[in-house]
């Protein structure tokens, strides 16, 4: 079985993940291609697809959103991602077991007495033709059962519900509270009743692979992958740990020599899509960009973690560096970071550096 280097993995999943230089698509195609970007920080798909793509736009990725062939919702892991409309109606329904283990395991005791069914049933019944903030849902609920802490409420509707929030909320620059909206009627379609994890796998793999069936897990959330890959039609490596891996067959491997400098936002999908991170970073960089739950911006630099990067204010852009910069590396951050700050309509602001303690 042919042994791949960390080198050949890194440079793969910079290229599957349109990173080794910044590729003419259009933004609802790269969606696709990424197989959907994580969505709980509302700048950070724009971010994302900034460092991915030539001559995007923020109102490429609001048009989308508003036209409905992108939409945001809680999928992936039962996180808030950016998938579009089409790759939507099949997910969601794969997701939705984790979904309901993750409500069950955070207010399960909370929902005692609460029948599921009815819940479910009444979400509908009360989004049905409306578009409702999470607040405003959990009230109109409270009605039925007055005694049920109204957050755990909120969030069994939630998870119980396929919903969609519609734009403006998501789009950049742009929060406050979450609405909800019903996904068929947002879709104008219904959600597929038999959903593919094989399909799931492949997008995966085209996106990020080689990976292990642990790395597919990892970044799908879902659990029992080994019979699913076992039943496909993939190709088999190892990495220099002996650690199997899969691809698609027809899954090209890059060599690629100079990759530019990238700086990717909170959550970015390079980051959350694998188990062993190593082919990114080392373990102890992982410890100071993956704390807990939460996903730091990094700065790559040939291909891997550097740095992080942080907005202190409008005027200031920090780079804090695991270790010293070369001084061509560090001009090309510093190039990389300036041109962001452009993108993000802080033309002219400063970019400090600092080295991590």
């Amino acid at each position: 079985m042919t042994v791949l280097t960390g080198r050949t993995l890194n440079r793969t999943a910079l290229a599957r993940q349109l990173l080794t230089e910044r590729a003419g698509l259009d933004a609802v195609t790269a969606v696709e291609r990424l197989a959907g970007l994580q969505g709980q920080e509302a700048n950070s798909p724009y971010l994302s697809l900034w460092a991915r793509l030539e001559g995007f736009g923020q109102a490429e990725l609001t048009a989308a959103l508003e036209d409905r062939r992108v939409v945001r919702s809680s999928v992936l892991r039962g996180t808030q991602h950016l998938v579009t409309a089409g790759d939507f109606v099949w997910m969601r329904p794969l997701v939705q077991p984790l979904m309901a283990r993750i409500m069950k395991g955070g207010f399960g005791r909370d929902l005692a007495g609460v029948d599921l069914d009815e819940l479910t049933a009444l979400t509908r019944e009360t989004m049905a033709g409306r578009t409702l903030t999470r607040p405003r849902l959990r009230d109109e609920l409270l009605v039925r059962w007055p005694g049920v802490a109204p957050i755990a409420l909120a969030y069994a509707a939630q998870a119980l519900v396929p919903m969609i929030h519609p734009p403006p909320n998501g789009t950049w620059n742009r929060g406050g509270a979450t609405p909800f909206t019903l996904a068929e009627e947002w879709l104008g379609r219904p959600l597929s009743t038999e959903p593919s994890r094989a399909a799931l796998v492949e997008r995966y793999l085209r996106a990020f692979g080689p990976a292990s069936v642990k790395d597919v897990q990892t970044w799908s959330g879902l659990t029992r992958l080994k019979e699913v890959v076992a039943g496909m039609d993939l190709r088999a490596y190892r990495d220099e740990s002996g650690r199997e891996l899969f691809d698609v067959p027809d899954g090209e491997l890059s060599e690629v020599d100079e990759v530019p400098v990238r700086l990717l936002p909170y959550f970015d999908n390079l980051i959350v899509a694998y188990d062993d991170r190593s082919r990114l970073m080392s373990a102890e960089i992982r410890k100071r960009v993956c704390v807990g739950a939460v996903i730091y911006p990094t700065v790559l630099v040939d291909g891997r973690v550097r740095a992080m990067w942080d907005l202190v204010d409008k005027r200031h852009l920090r780079v804090e560096t695991f270790g010293v910069l070369p001084g061509r590396d560090k001009a090309a951050v510093r190039a990389e970071a300036e041109s962001m700050l452009e993108f993000m309509g802080l033309a002219g602001g400063e970019v400090v550096f600092a080295e991590a303690s």
